[in-house]
């Protein structure tokens, strides 16, 4: 069988995590802020009024022992879907906020073995944008395309590395957070007690206000009389979440009730907010159940024989 080359062009943007990490790198280069000292500025944090423009520079760091060129501009940023995590728009995808209004001074730059190139960058605020945070990257994608994948189709990637742009816009901020989509999908034995039950809690973190936040969620979950039956931190709650993004996510409860009547409340907070979202469950046993039910009909079908044939009486 004769081997398929599709060009398909992945770019694998390295945009480290925590914010107190140092400058993003991926052992062969690294992007950051001018400054003295490597990682001494790991991002851009900048503020700036509609309609004007700040000035800054970035630096790209080759690691290897050979030249490399770059493609430099600027990026988007946006909440991942899987995790949360930091990521940026590619270079083909439109550019609406931050990543629109970089221009680097030169988009595409040589970087020789063991050596750093400073570029330096305008970010021009429109006049129209609107106030608050608009996140985005300084990124530098590598030129070369390397091979990815096996199998019928050969694939080509490209990494990049950006530095992250934390801009605020002046004016008024708002921020707003929201739980949504609150659901709960519960796996119990058939029989009480014939085996462990489990339930998959889920729901959707929404940052509908201006401003990036610092989520934190607490899950707690009530039974029949108030019974405190969960009472704990979630995990997977990014780090940080931008303006307008949503995430869901999903926390897994073992050894949920199989036999109880409450509900489950998710608690968001962040500087200046809180938000709460709520799911009531049924845990029955519907097998259980339905042999209550069944006697239950039988016992009421017997009743109701007896009473005609009383009623009826010898004649």
């Amino acid at each position: 069988m004769r081997k398929l080359h599709a060009f398909v062009l992945a770019a694998a943007l390295l945009l480290l995590g925590a914010p107190s990490a140092g400058a993003a790198d991926n052992g062969e280069w690294a992007v950051y802020p001018a400054a003295s000292e490597l990682g001494s500025r790991p991002y851009f944090y900048l503020s700036a009024d509609p309609g004007t423009t700040v000035t800054d520079q970035v630096t790209v760091a080759n690691k290897t022992g050979a030249p490399l060129t770059f493609l430099v501009y600027g990026a988007d940023a946006y909440n991942t879907e899987r995790d949360g995590g930091f990521a940026v728009r590619s270079r083909q995808e439109k550019q609406t906020g931050a990543g629109a209004w970089i221009t680097p001074e030169r988009t595409r730059v040589t970087v020789p073995a063991r050596s750093a190139v400073t570029v330096p960058y305008t970010l021009a605020v429109p006049a129209d944008a609107e106030p608050g945070d608009h996140p985005g990257a300084v990124v530098a994608l590598d030129e070369r395309v390397a091979a990815g994948g096996a199998g019928a189709v050969a694939v080509g990637v490209q990494r990049a590395v950006g530095a992250r742009v934390y801009l605020r816009v002046n004016g008024p901020t708002v921020p707003a957070l929201g739980i949504e989509d609150v659901t709960l999908d519960q796996d119990r034995p058939l029989v009480p007690g014939a085996g462990e039950s489990s339930a998959v809690i889920s729901y959707t973190l929404h940052n509908r206000g201006n401003v990036t936040l610092n989520p934190r969620v607490a899950l707690r979950a009530e039974g029949l009389f108030g019974r405190t039956l969960l009472d704990r931190t979630p995990a997977g709650v990014p780090s940080e979440l931008l303006p307008r993004q949503k995430i869901r996510l999903t926390e897994r409860w073992a050894g949920s009730p199989q036999f109880d009547w409450g509900e489950v409340t998710l608690t968001a907070t962040a500087t200046g907010v809180r938000e709460s979202g709520r799911v009531s469950f049924l845990a029955l046993p519907w097998a259980a159940a339905g042999l209550v039910l069944l006697g239950a009909a039988a016992g009421l079908t017997g009743l109701r024989v007896r009473r005609r044939r009383a009623a009826t009486g010898p004649r």
